[in-house]
């Protein structure tokens, strides 16, 4: 863990020597969401309700996921970057280093700059929250956690996935936006909206609906099971399967000779 903190201060510092940069990259990351966000409001100003959920709703689940996807591609950028580790033969010197091979992924890029993602999330958070109709109460606050912190990891073990397939590609397959990128998109409203056949997909095969539309429905107290509080830790079960794919692949890796 102290490593890991050396090197999370060693990208912060390298990243905050263009200061002007930086900012501007960030405010672009915050400006590239609040389109997003304009999406939503033009939507409920013409249909007030979707799919029984309000305006205030649909923005929780719009910050938890902006706040899960931003969180896991900020600290995980290594893994969306890893066709070009492989590419220049970078990480073959991972390999003979003492230290897992995961970490090293992990610890060899940070992108700070998707700070800006944060920011909104948390504006949107201070409206939705009080006006979303949740009676609040502790394990409603724990919920929301949840939400959020097992919501990175599981957009976390997806760029993990999308790390692996370059062990046989090379080159990144961007198929898997789809469910990174696609999933944010998608993220902005209940998954229940996009139908039954979606929403199964997203629950037993990649478990997003896991930390965004169950508890939700335990949040608006639409769901009295405590089992729907704790989705988002069912949900973790997913890492197992993307950290084998990942280890397959690992075995399976040959070098490019660059």
């Amino acid at each position: 863990m102290g490593l890991y903190l050396k090197f999370f201060a060693m990208h912060l510092k390298s990243q905050m020597q263009y200061k002007l940069s930086f900012f501007l990259t960030a405010i672009g990351q915050f400006l590239v969401s609040f389109t997003v966000f304009l999406g939503i409001y033009f939507m409920f100003s013409r249909f007030h309700v979707v799919d029984d959920f309000s305006y205030p709703q649909a923005l929780l689940c719009f910050a938890i996921v902006l706040m899960a996807f931003s969180t896991a591609e900020m600290l995980g950028r290594g893994f969306d970057l890893f066709p070009r580790m492989i590419g220049n033969g970078e990480f073959d010197r991972a390999l003979v280093r003492p230290r897992s091979v995961i970490f090293q992924v992990l610890a060899s890029k940070m992108d700070f700059t998707r700070f800006g993602r944060l920011i909104q999330a948390t504006i949107v958070f201070i409206y939705a929250i009080p006006n979303s109709g949740i009676i609040w109460s502790a394990d409603k606050v724990l919920t929301l956690a949840l939400m959020v912190v097992c919501g990175s990891l599981i957009f976390f073990g997806l760029f993990i996935v999308y790390a692996a397939f370059s062990f046989f590609t090379i080159e990144g397959l961007e198929f898997m936006n789809i469910f990174t990128d696609g999933g944010r998109e998608f993220g902005r409203y209940p998954f229940s909206i996009y139908g039954e056949g979606i929403l199964k997909f997203l629950t037993y095969v990649i478990p997003l609906a896991l930390f965004q539309y169950y508890p939700l429905l335990y949040l608006l107290d639409r769901e009295e099971n405590p089992l729907f509080m704790f989705m988002p830790v069912l949900g973790l079960l997913f890492l197992i399967p993307c950290y084998a794919f990942f280890r397959f692949g690992l075995r399976n890796y040959k070098s490019t000779g660059s």
